[in-house]
């Protein structure tokens, strides 16, 4: 085998390498000369148009049979934003920190576990990164087109382990073994606009659109489970066509997500929002999006090695955790169990983005602990 890889140096590659959702090219390019020598297969495929594309996926195969491990990720981040104290996408190491776009999500987890399979010598089985260049974004022709690419080709893992940082304090800490679901709605409401001063020639809006914000506002959907939190559906913008202040506008429109746990499906929250928004505002029209159901990985064999590698590293028994986003678990869920670990997130997104040296190079010690459980 090659000579082993630094995974902070990786990580700085890869970060250096501009790759604003939708991802393709350069940060690819970094990720398959990494990946080459240490014996994988590398098919890379481009699917989509504008907006949501072009999109670039990378599936890397080594090894062939049972038992088949795979590791899911993404090189997309998402933009920078202002005020980072140095080129968001030239990566800065001091003072034990790696700063830069992509270093906490998830840039430096894929690096680690690239590092820690350049020290290992697989003696069995089959290891495959299934890599997106979409997953910050609208993840249309991300994961789901990989998972179709491997459909094509009879290929399917028997775990994957994606590498989302899920920890929250300390590395380790919380394991993620199922997510909620995420729906996305959009509501308009009908109206006639007119003169506020001869409101019987207009049809205001907004009062049914107040009616029916309240009625949603008070449904109850669940008390949650043992491994969810109770369902939430929450407003995120509510508004209608400025205009003057004697005007009564011609429509009223408001967008709401819900985080739901596995009591519920994504098409029977729609239809209950639509049943309400019938009652409280006729003629008003609701666009759906699901972004993804709610899952849970239950006990197993996957749970036990993640959980057993990091208290072998740590010292630590990670909560588990269905908490937080969602992640492309959502999808890959119908290959087989999925668990999601990886940094302490509490940069995740933010501008500084940062990550701890030691914590990368402790994760790819436990991500090597696995490999070496399952392959070695």
């Amino acid at each position: 085998m090659p000579a082993p890889l630094d995974a902070v140096a990786l990580a700085c590659q890869l970060i250096n390498c501009p790759s604003v959702t939708p991802a393709r090219g350069q940060v690819f390019d970094a990720l398959e000369a990494a990946l080459r020598p240490l014996g994988f297969e590398i098919h890379r495929f481009i699917e989509g148009e504008p907006p949501d594309g072009p999109v670039e996926n990378l599936v890397a195969i080594r090894g062939e049979g049972a038992p088949h491990f795979g590791f899911a990720g993404h090189l997309d981040v998402v933009p920078p934003g202002d005020g980072w104290l140095s080129d968001p996408f030239e990566a800065q190491v001091a003072d034990g920190i790696l700063t830069g776009r992509g270093a906490n999500d998830m840039k430096s987890a894929i690096a680690a576990f690239v590092a820690a399979l350049s020290r290992v010598q697989q003696q069995r089985g089959t290891c495959s990164l299934l890599i997106t260049g979409d997953e910050e974004g609208p993840s249309v022709h991300g994961t789901p087109a990989i998972i179709r690419w491997l459909k094509d080709r009879s290929i399917r893992p028997d775990m994957i382990l994606i590498g989302e940082p899920t920890s929250e304090t300390e590395l380790g800490d919380t394991v993620k073994i199922g997510r909620r679901g995420s729906v996305n709605m959009w509501i308009e409401v009908p109206g006639t606009q007119g003169h506020v001063a001869y409101p019987h020639r207009a049809a205001n809006p907004i009062p049914p659109l107040a009616r029916l914000v309240a009625a949603l506002d008070a449904l109850h959907l669940d008390d949650g489970n043992d491994a969810f939190p109770p369902s939430k559906l929450e407003f995120t913008d509510i508004g209608c066509p400025p205009g003057a202040t004697n005007l009564i506008p011609g429509s009223a429109s408001a967008r709401l997500n819900i985080r739901f746990n596995n009591l519920h499906r994504g098409a029977d929250l729609v239809r209950l929002v639509e049943e309400t928004a019938r009652r409280e505002a006729p003629g008003s029209t609701v666009v759906a999006r699901i972004s993804g159901e709610a899952f849970l990985t239950p006990p197993g064999e996957l749970y036990e090695l993640v959980v057993n590698a990091i208290r072998d590293e740590t010292g630590r028994t990670p909560t588990l955790s269905t908490g937080g986003g969602t992640s492309d678990g959502r999808y890959l869920i119908e290959l087989c169990s999925v668990v999601d670990f990886g940094l302490p997130n509490a940069t995740m997104h933010k501008v500084g983005e940062s990550a701890s040296l030691e914590h990368i190079a402790a994760l790819s010690r436990i991500y090597e602990r696995i490999i070496v459980k399952v392959l070695g």
